[in-house]
């Protein structure tokens, strides 16, 4: 396993609590996003949209990317899952890419308010990746095509390095899966390299996924048969992801395995949506709420004076 040094570990680690507590924020407050007195019903959003399920996987996958690639301008990240978008604007606005086309992103208190507020919210930020979002080739209401933008984006750029971000419910489509013989047809020294990772959490919007359902071997033997190499990472130690992206092999193809909706209540592990329902009427879940936004221990991460200091 490569050496990753503690203050990295740690740095991953804290961002991806930070971005993982940024996600609840935009799914569920209007107010108090800094949780400096007990919530209240009206800190709630009267309507709650958005996924949750994939979140907390995309910011994994972010954190130890960035943290690899660190600012090498010939990498780019592509999302499959555009539906957890929420994801992707916390990574964007704690890297200080938000602010840059929206200069009311800024990384202080009233920045979070304003991600937070405005997620899902009338005139602010869509639930999904949009042509708003920074970087933003397509939009990411409809899975699939992830895989063949990313090819498209290395073609004829051999300098460029592309890591996409498949579901494994997405991966069950078509086009998705017809993407993968783009191998055969663009791995030559004029393309640039791609990095696929399937985000193997288990469940797609109402069951199972297949990829799921198959033995590692038939899974293996599958990534095999289209000419790449499986590399699993089974859990979210970023000593195990770094070492996972430093191995030299030929086409790497990452399982990333997780569990749906992971962080978020028990009871609710699995959720693909919003895995509290009514916190805006029912104290007993505007409770669990609380608790779990306090289980990252957001005042650690983020103070008004200092701004984010999980670096």
């Amino acid at each position: 396993m490569v050496a990753v040094g503690i203050t990295d570990t740690e740095k991953i680690q804290k961002r991806i609590r930070a971005c993982d507590y940024l996600v609840v924020a935009q799914l569920f407050l209007q107010d108090n996003f800094l949780l400096e007195r007990p919530l209240e019903f009206d800190d709630i959003k009267p309507r709650l949209l958005g996924h949750w399920g994939t979140c907390h996987g995309i910011d994994v996958v972010y954190a130890n990317l960035k943290t690899f690639f660190g600012d090498d301008p010939n990498f780019s990240f592509v999302l499959g899952p555009g539906h957890g978008f929420p994801a992707l604007q916390a990574n964007l606005f704690v890297d200080g890419e938000l602010e840059k086309i929206d200069p009311l992103a800024t990384l202080n208190e009233e920045g979070i308010k304003y991600i937070c507020k405005n997620f899902s919210w009338p005139d602010g930020f869509p639930s999904h990746a949009s042509p708003l979002t920074p970087g933003v080739i397509t939009e990411g209401g409809e899975l699939g095509y992830a895989l063949a933008n990313a090819y498209g984006v290395c073609l004829g750029h051999p300098e460029k390095t592309v890591a996409v971000l498949i579901g494994d419910g997405e991966l069950e489509t078509a086009t998705a899966i017809d993407s993968l013989n783009l191998r055969n047809l663009l791995s030559g020294s004029n393309n640039g390299t791609i990095l696929p990772i399937l985000h193997l959490n288990g469940y797609k919007i109402s069951a199972p996924s297949i990829y799921a359902r198959k033995s590692e071997r038939e899974l293996n033997e599958m990534i095999r048969g289209f000419g790449f190499t499986p590399i699993h990472i089974r859990s979210d130690n970023p000593e195990e992801f770094q070492s996972a992206l430093s191995e030299k092999v030929e086409s790497p193809f990452y399982v990333y395995e997780s569990i749906k909706g992971y962080g978020g209540p028990n009871q609710h592990q699995m959720a693909h949506q919003i895995p509290l329902k009514n916190p805006k009427t029912d104290e007993n879940e505007l409770k669990i709420l609380e608790e779990w936004l306090k289980s990252y221990h957001f005042e650690e991460l983020f103070n008004p004076q200092e701004g984010f200091i999980y670096g």
